[in-house]
């Protein structure tokens, strides 16, 4: 089986940004595109600052030799060398979709793979924009990538069984984390179970039930979770829970997936969360 050594990472916000950091730290050869130059000097700046505090903590070592395996910039031709290229650009359908007829292009190895981050988005969708489906399945990350273990492995209905091994295989043994397998379904494993539950605290907040803190801390203190419901959505962002759910109640229509009031109102008015500096709480 053809390990993956030539990193393709379209997207260099916290995700994009993760994802190219933990390619180099497992000595690959990553580029890092972000259509928006601005948006990708960032990428190159939060992969700094990450990678030296994980040196200050003793994680790592040799932060220079890692930054070198990482090239970033803005422009998709770039990627044409690649045998794997990880898009985590928005949580939009469309913009998706056009990346990957663009990247089927672009990447010239026929047998290369190309991926998607996408928190809910039928991979299907995507695959069949290209003219190699075979090699098209969600390879889905989870926020902040360098810590979480976990990552969700989708193949669609058209995803070949050796796309999926290959994606196994540098999932566990190159990076070190831990697959779990989901059918090709809006929201996969983790999330089809959680954004419920995100949106249920903020139905709870919506109807004056109880505040925002007492909220969050009947879940960290009474259950045992790390952070409370209404924390977490700040942390994942306002707009992309927002558009999970938006997924997920396309598929299913069950009620429970449809996005409250005040969350469409909180993303209309910008309050997205932690990169805001405003969601639920300040920041």
């Amino acid at each position: 089986m053809n390990g993956f050594n030539n990193i393709g990472v379209v997207g260099a916000g916290l995700m994009g940004a993760g994802i190219a950091e933990v390619a180099a730290r497992a000595g690959k050869n990553v580029v890092l595109i972000d259509a928006n130059p601005a948006a990708a000097e960032a990428g190159r700046d939060r992969l700094r600052t990450s990678l030296e505090r994980a040196e200050e903590r003793g994680k790592i070592t040799g932060v220079a030799e890692i930054l070198e395996r990482i090239t970033v910039g803005s422009d998709l031709e770039a990627l044409a060398d690649r045998d794997l290229v990880i898009e985590a650009i928005i949580e939009d359908e469309a913009a998706k979709t056009a990346l990957f007829a663009r990247l089927d292009s672009i990447v010239t190895d026929p047998e290369a793979v190309l991926a998607s981050n996408t928190s809910s988005i039928p991979i299907m969708k995507l695959a069949v924009a290209t003219q190699r489906p075979a090699q098209v399945l969600g390879i889905h990350f989870f926020n902040p990538v360098p810590v979480l273990s976990l990552v969700e492995l989708v193949p669609s209905l058209l995803t070949a069984p050796t796309t999926t091994d290959r994606a196994r295989e540098f999932v566990e043994k190159d990076l070190g984390k831990h697959p779990i397998d989901s059918q090709d379904r809006a929201g996969f494993v983790v999330n089809a179970l959680l954004i419920p539950f995100v949106l249920s605290a903020i139905r709870m907040l919506e109807s004056g039930f109880a505040t925002a803190e007492d909220i969050d801390q009947g879940l960290v203190r009474g259950a045992a979770h790390p952070q409370g419901p209404l924390a977490l959505a700040d942390l994942i962002g306002l707009d992309t829970t927002k558009a999970v759910a938006e997924s997920l109640y396309e598929e299913f229509k069950e009620p429970l997936y449809a996005p409250p009031p005040l969350l469409a109102r909180m993303v209309d008015a910008g309050l997205l969360g932690r990169k805001a500096g405003r969601g639920f709480y300040h920041y």
